[in-house]
């Protein structure tokens, strides 16, 4: 048996996507590519704004900038590849394409977790530690801060790829899914998996539960503080610069659970790609409008860049 799993290596994987109709491919294509248009303008728009405009030259927008760019990363790390094999029907993707693919995809979502955690961190200082802010969240601090989330996202990048690709596969090939998912590729090994989704169970439980963690107790000590502010005015003020970050972690963190802090037995595959779909493409997309619309800053900085191009035209 060992000899005929050898010869019948897997050299390339099959991404299934929807299914085999004309519509379930056309449907698909059409959607992704009017979201990823959105979301590479909207991230784009963001980051510019926050480059040119001085004002926005602070922590929190810091943090933004870096979370447009990771959305950036994250989703072209996906769209390209589905949207070529929905359009061309060329469902192939090669074995070290399919690795690559999903160590960007971990290393960039473990990433968005620590940032989104570290986001918190900094609403938590501005708002209960004011007198501290500009000492405790330094630019420098920032750069750490940052960085320290890649470092955490390569890790679990390297691991969880490591175990997932010194599988066998040995003759199935068929992903049903739209992308190089962990689950659907351990599904098809004919190792034995128990490891694999042990390793993938705890490790995703743990980033998700200490950044949550980290979250959770930051907007307890922030609306313990809020509440304590006398007028009505200040608590509107302090609570505006966090709704929108609470909105997206909230999305973020209860689409990446259901995904891969439980069993896999326990969540059938089509609701799985639902899922995907809205992590991989809707959030990111979502993000820039969730923070632009509900921020008078992002907002003026916007009417002061487009009002200086009209000038100058």
């Amino acid at each position: 048996m060992t000899g005929e799993w050898n010869s019948t290596a897997v050299m390339e994987f099959i991404l299934l996507g929807f299914g085999n109709g004309p519509g379930c491919q056309m449907i698909p294509s059409v959607l992704f590519l009017v979201i990823y248009t959105v979301t590479v303008l909207g991230n784009t728009t963001l980051v510019l704004i926050i480059r040119v405009n001085s004002r926005l030259h602070t922590p929190m927008y810091f943090f933004l900038m870096n979370l447009s760019l990771l959305d950036l990363c994250f989703t072209s790390t996906i769209a390209p590849k589905a949207m070529a094999s929905f359009l061309s029907g060329s469902k192939a993707i090669s074995y070290n394409e399919c690795a690559t693919q999903f160590f960007l995809f971990c290393l960039f979502l473990t990433t968005e977790g620590f940032l989104l955690a570290g986001m918190a961190f900094d609403r938590y200082t501005a708002i209960c530690k004011p007198l501290l802010y500009p000492v405790t969240m330094s630019k420098w601090v920032c750069i750490q801060m940052v960085v320290g989330s890649y470092i955490c996202g390569c890790v679990n990048a390297m691991v969880q790829t490591g175990f997932t690709f010194t599988l066998q596969y040995c003759g199935r090939n068929e992903i049903d899914h739209f992308f190089c998912d962990g689950p659907s590729l351990i599904s098809l090994s004919c190792s034995n998996t128990y490891v694999n989704n042990l390793v993938m169970f705890t490790l995703c439980g743990l980033i998700i539960a200490s950044a949550t963690v980290i979250v959770l107790i930051s907007y307890i000590y922030i609306i313990s503080t809020v509440l304590r502010i006398r007028s009505a005015e200040g608590r509107h003020r302090a609570f505006s610069t966090c709704t929108s970050h609470m909105l997206v972690v909230t999305l973020f963190s209860g689409s990446t659970a259901f995904m891969y802090a439980q069993p896999t037995w326990l969540s059938s595959l089509y609701p799985r790609k639902a899922v995907s779909v809205f992590y991989t493409f809707v959030i990111p997309m979502l993000n820039p409008f969730i923070y632009s619309l509900r921020n008078k800053d992002v907002k003026e900085a916007l009417r002061r860049t487009m009002g200086h191009k009209s000038l100058t035209k």
